[in-house]
């Protein structure tokens, strides 16, 4: 089934290079490009029975044929069966083809029925001359499926090919009988020779809806052996050595000693799990989910406090200069007390301050790393590394990770990872996509966190608004964020934008300090604009959406997001976190544009009525689909071909239990699913 294309009789390399431009490499390739529809050929209809709109096969003798002038010059043909007449007509035809086409010539034609000026027509259809005998003109014993292809392969080469295939070769089924019992599954054979070469009788609209069996059947392996290669990962990483941070957590508790606030009951649970996989000799791999303002950050510190008690050094990764700021900040705060080194690592650093922070890296001087991506470049050596810690993980590249990973490998152990989202992620695709991670939810909000009241209002009524943030910045003294938001990611766009909206609300608002922060300015530029905000330097902060994550000014309790419709509801959420960050009433007000779709009217409707996370993932996941709940990046490393996450969700929950069925009791078999589905994916589950 692994056998290369140019294994089977009748392939040759050039034809070979033309499937190979379709992702068919192989046998097992090939008999998995499923048809993208089919067409019934098994029978021939009565002229006379025939419909407009109908696809068809018709059988006739030519009456008469002829090259009629008009607007665009056709060849016309008269085919009668005995019962009625049609015409079939060509606008593109050649000399030897008007010869073929004379009358008394006998054809066996497909296509759709349309209606002409003079009665019913077939325009171009598909033909072939006969001479009426059974023998040497049988009909088509199943369905036709029409394969997706491209302009040098035509259909007839798949028919061949796959014909060859289902009757000549072995197609081993690795899903054993008894789980194709218990999972109530067709045989991996039977499967494939109902979508190849269906019965007329097959129920068609659930063939080509993926809601049949046969479908279902390779849906579910597809998503199996992708679970299957990062369950097996996961076993792999527990035979990988880490270092054991196992000690008395004596900085722990000094920083849970100095908080004025207490951990949340979810946040000790959270912690005390990665407590003991720190402790463990293979290497921790983590996903802490956690609502906004749920409190990971902390659990993130004192993660790192036990890993440099233990002497070893951690790298904290954020996706965005602007995050990574507020953590050097925050950490930079808590740890201040141990006199620990920390060094912050972006690409807008002098030569001078990032030449540096590597040097004390390389020595082991600097304990503690916080920085983008650009954390991973081959210049960045770690003495000790021990733990990293990723934040916002589903806005990184698979790749990425892997590469800060591997730079602890080099003294012969691989770090612990934590990772972290403030994007929750329903938890039976959670369990499929990060079958290689441990799993740990913070579902607690620190006590006096107030829910964010959320108004949706039209564009129309924006002077009310501005009115709104006039009176909560002067009269109550408050802060307020003004988000702009726009379909281009160009940050040029954004900045244009939000540097437009400024002005407008500096001529509205001239009584207000107005600033402004977005993705085009410099790293410095953008740390004095946020402290100047935090401090309340800043009345009103119009923003680009380089806020979503990172940004806590307790004082902030009123944000405008503008042209809300245009966001997805994970966003939403994100930016919506930026308020009630502390004690006071907050409130979002999601500015919109009409007119407004049935998608943007449910995502509006649903930020408005609500504040679990989950609860929105899931909504997201629905409207939006798994790449961009999980993450592009993510879900594009999994390259499904047939299963669709979000259609075949309600697999998902089966397929976990079958994976474990079959590691535990079928682990010959894992190995070769792995093998046929996911190819170069095998990294995956490793980062």
């Amino acid at each position: 089934m692994s056998l290369p294309l140019t294994q089977l009789p009748g392939v040759s390399t050039r034809i070979a290079e033309l499937f190979a431009r379709l992702g068919i490499l192989t046998v097992d390739d090939l008999l998995f490009h499923l048809p993208l529809r089919y067409e019934d050929r098994t029978q021939i209809k009565p002229l006379a029975t025939v419909k407009v709109g109908q696809t068809v096969l018709i059988e006739g003798t030519i009456q008469a044929s002829e090259v009629k002038q008009g607007k665009r010059r056709s060849l016309v043909c008269t085919l009668s069966d005995g019962s009625s007449t049609i015409i079939l007509r060509f606008f593109h035809f050649y000399p030897a083809q008007q010869h073929q086409l004379q009358a008394g010539a006998k054809l066996r034609c497909f296509g759709e029925i349309r209606q002409g000026y003079s009665g019913l027509e077939l325009v171009h259809p598909q033909y072939e001359r006969i001479n009426y005998s059974p023998v040497h003109n049988p009909l088509a014993d199943h369905l036709t499926p029409i394969y997706p292809s491209n302009a040098h392969l035509n259909q007839s080469v798949f028919y061949t090919l796959i014909e060859q295939i289902l009757t000549t070769q072995d197609i081993v089924d690795y899903i054993p009988i008894q789980i194709q019992h218990q999972f109530k599954l067709l045989p991996l054979t039977t499967a494939l020779q109902l979508l190849h070469q269906p019965p007329p009788t097959v129920a068609l609209a659930a063939l080509q809806s993926s809601t049949h069996p046969a479908r279902r059947r390779l849906a579910f392996e597809e998503l199996l052996a992708h679970h299957l290669s990062l369950y097996t990962l996961r076993a792999q990483a527990y035979h990988r050595q880490a270092p054991s941070l196992n000690n008395r957590g004596q900085l722990g508790q000094q920083l849970l000693a100095q908080l004025p606030f207490q951990l949340t009951a979810a946040q000790q649970k959270v912690y005390a799990e990665i407590t003991t996989d720190l402790r463990a000799t293979h290497p921790m791999q983590r996903l802490v989910q956690g609502d906004v303002g749920s409190g990971k950050t902390i659990v993130a510190a004192l993660s790192a406090l036990q890993a440099i008690e233990s002497g070893y050094q951690v790298a904290v990764m954020a996706p965005t200069e602007l995050l990574s700021e507020q953590h050097m900040r925050t950490f930079s705060q808590w740890l201040q007390p141990f006199a620990i080194e920390i060094v912050w690592l972006t690409g807008s650093l002098t030569k001078k301050k990032r030449d540096q922070a590597l040097a004390n890296l390389a020595s082991g001087q600097a304990a503690l790393a916080i920085g983008t991506h650009a954390l991973f470049q081959k210049e960045v050596e770690f003495a000790r590394l021990g733990l990293v810690i990723i934040d916002e993980q589903h806005r990184f590249g698979v790749h990425q990770r892997l590469a800060l990973r591997n730079k602890g490998s080099s003294s012969g152990y691989y770090p612990h990872q934590l990772i972290m989202t403030a994007t929750p992620i329903p938890r039976t695709l959670a369990m499929t996509a990060y079958a290689d991670l441990d799993t740990s939810i913070i579902d607690e909000l620190p006590p006096g966190r107030t829910p964010v009241n959320t108004a949706v209002i039209p564009n129309t009524r924006r002077e009310e608004v501005i009115e709104r943030i006039r009176y909560a910045c002067q009269q109550e003294d408050r802060q307020a964020y003004w988000v702009c938001t726009l379909i281009e990611e160009s940050e040029v766009l954004q900045y244009q934008a939000a540097k437009d909206t400024a002005e407008q609300l500096h001529q509205a608002l001239p009584q207000l300090r107005i600033g402004i922060i977005h993705g085009r300015m410099k790293a410095k530029e953008k740390e004095k604009v946020m402290a100047q905000f935090q401090g309340g330097q800043i009345d009103l902060l119009v923003a680009t959406t380089v806020i979503e994550v990172g940004v806590d000014v307790p004082n902030a309790s009123l944000m405008i997001i503008e042209n809300a419709e245009r966001l997805g509801l994970a966003q939403l959420h994100q930016l919506r976190g930026r308020v009630g960050r502390g004690v006071l009433p907050s409130y979002c007000v999601l500015l919109y544009q009409l007119p407004l779709s049935d998608i943007a009217k449910s995502r509006l409707a649903t930020i408005r009525d609500t504040h679990d996370g989950f609860a929105i993932a899931q909504k997201d996941l629905e409207i939006r689909g798994p790449g961009e709940v999980l993450g592009t990046r993510q879900t594009g490393t999994m390259n499904l071909r047939i299963a669709d996450l979000q259609r075949d969700q309600d697999l998902l929950s089966d397929i976990i239990h079958a994976a474990k069925m079959l590691f535990n009791e079928y682990p010959e078999h894992c190995q070769h699913l792995i093998q046929r589905w996911v190819k170069e994916g095998l990294h995956y589950g490793e980062v």
